[in-house]
C-alpha cells in the first residue's frame, strides 16, 4: 500500500481533495490490464471497451503476471496511485481461454470480480457504419429477467452498469443519446426459470463450477437515429456500430456484506448538501428548479389602522396629500387668531 504523503502545496493539496470521497461522484476510472498471455482476441476486445469507455479508460501496455483471483495486491496499489475503481483483466490459458476478468473495488480494496469467456467477437473496423462520439453517454439495455433474479446476472448487470456510467445526469436530453449498448441472454435453460426453488438450485450447480449451465450474455453496441415521425415523439432506428461479442460466466467472486454495506451507504440529506449547498437542513428555505435558494418568513397578523402615517416623513403623499395638510394648517391658524381677539376683548 502507499503511504500517506502531507501536501507540500497548493497544487497537491488540490489532488488529494479531489480524491476524497464524495456525495456525487466523478465517473469511474477503468484500468485495462494485460496478462503475461491475452491472446488477439482478448487484446481486440479491451481495445474495443476502452474505445467505449473514453475518456475515463487507462490502458496498460506492459504485460503483467497478475491474477486476481489469488493475489489482489497489485490491483489495490495500482488503484491507490491511478485513483481507479474498475479493471479488466485479460488473460489466456490453456484452461481457460480468452478470458477477461472484471474487478470493481471500494476504498482501493477489491469488492468484486466476475471472470468472463469471450466468444464470437466482431470488431468495429469489421463494420462500416457510423460511430457514436467518444465521452458521451450510452443507453443501456438489459433483455432478460434473468438479470433481476440470478444472483450471477445481478452481479454481472451491476458491473456492466458500472462500468459504462458517466457523469450523474439530471435530466436527459433526446439529441445527446447517440448509441445504445444493449445486452441479452441466449435461450433460458428449462432448469432455470422464475421459480425459487429452481434459482437456488442453479446458484448452487453455478457455485460448484457449472458454468455451462448458464446461458451465454450477447452483447451489442448500436448508433440511434432519431427520424420524424409526424409526432412529438420521433421515431427511433438503431444501426449497428459494433463491437459484437457473446460471454461466457466462468469464475466469480461475491462482495464482502461489510464492504458491500459501506459501499451502498447514501447519506440523507444528498439533495441539500450536495446538489443546493445548503448544508444542514433549515427550516422554511428551499432551492428552486433554477438553483436559486427561497425563504418563507411568518410574520404575525398586524392592525394598519393603528399606524401613524402623519408623522412619518416616507410616507408622505403626493400634492394633494401636501393640499389636504395646508388646509388643516390654515383651520389650525384661524381657530388660533380668534382665541387670541377673544381674550384681548375680555
Amino acid at each position: 500500500m502507499l503511504r500517506t504523503i502531507k501536501p507540500k502545496n497548493a497544487r497537491s493539496k488540490r489532488v488529494l481533495q479531489a480524491r476524497e470521497p464524495k456525495e456525487v461522484e466523478d465517473p469511474r476510472t477503468a484500468i485495462f490490464v494485460k496478462g503475461t498471455h491475452s491472446g488477439e482476441k482478448v487484446t481486440g476486445v479491451m481495445k474495443e471497451l476502452m474505445a467505449l469507455k473514453r475518456p475515463n479508460a487507462i490502458s496498460f501496455s506492459k504485460k503483467n503476471a497478475v491474477r486476481p483471483f489469488e493475489d489482489a495486491s497489485s490491483l489495490e496499489f495500482w488503484a491507490q496511485k491511478n485513483d481507479a475503481s474498475l479493471f479488466v483483466v485479460g488473460q489466456t490459458t490453456k484452461k481457460r481461454p480468452d478470458g477477461m476478468v472484471l474487478v470493481r473495488m471500494y476504498d482501493n480494496r477489491v469488492l468484486d470480480m466476475c471472470e468472463l469467456g469471450v466468444e464470437n467477437w466482431v470488431s468495429m473496423n469489421e463494420l462500416k457504419t457510423p460511430k457514436a462520439t467518444p465521452g458521451h453517454k450510452p443507453l443501456m439495455h438489459f433483455a432478460s429477467e434473468l438479470f433481476d433474479t440470478h444472483p450471477r446476472f445481478i452481479q454481472l448487470k451491476s458491473m456492466l452498469m458500472d462500468f459504462f456510467s458517466g457523469e450523474v445526469l439530471d435530466s436527459i436530453c433526446l439529441a445527446g443519446l447517440e448509441h445504445v449498448i444493449s445486452v441479452s441472454l441466449a435461450p433460458t435453460p428449462a432448469s432455470m426459470n422464475s421459480t425459487a426453488d429452481n434459482l437456488q438450485g442453479s446458484a448452487s450447480k453455478a457455485s460448484e463450477g457449472a458454468e455451462s449451465s448458464l446461458p451465454k450474455v450477447h452483447v451489442r453496441a448500436y448508433t440511434i437515429r432519431l427520424l420524424a415521425s409526424g409526432t412529438r415523439t420521433p421515431r427511433v432506428e438503431l444501426t449497428p456500430m459494433g463491437p459484437s461479442l457473446d460471454l461466457v460466466l466462468r469464475r466469480n467472486t461475491e462482495p464482502d456484506p461489510e464492504i458491500l454495506k459501506q459501499a451502498m451507504k447514501r447519506p440523507k440529506l444528498r439533495k441539500q448538501d450536495v446538489e443546493k449547498g445548503l448544508g444542514k437542513k433549515r427550516k422554511n428555505i428551499e432551492v428552486d428548479e433554477m438553483g436559486d435558494v427561497r425563504g418563507r418568513i411568518h410574520v404575525a397578523k398586524q392592525d394598519l389602522g393603528r399606524l401613524q402615517t402623519r408623522k412619518m416623513k416616507g410616507l408622505k403623499g403626493g400634492q394633494e396629500e401636501s393640499d389636504d395638510s395646508d388646509d388643516e394648517s390654515g383651520d389650525e391658524e384661524a381657530a388660533q387668531s380668534r382665541r387670541r381677539k377673544r381674550r384681548k376683548g375680555e
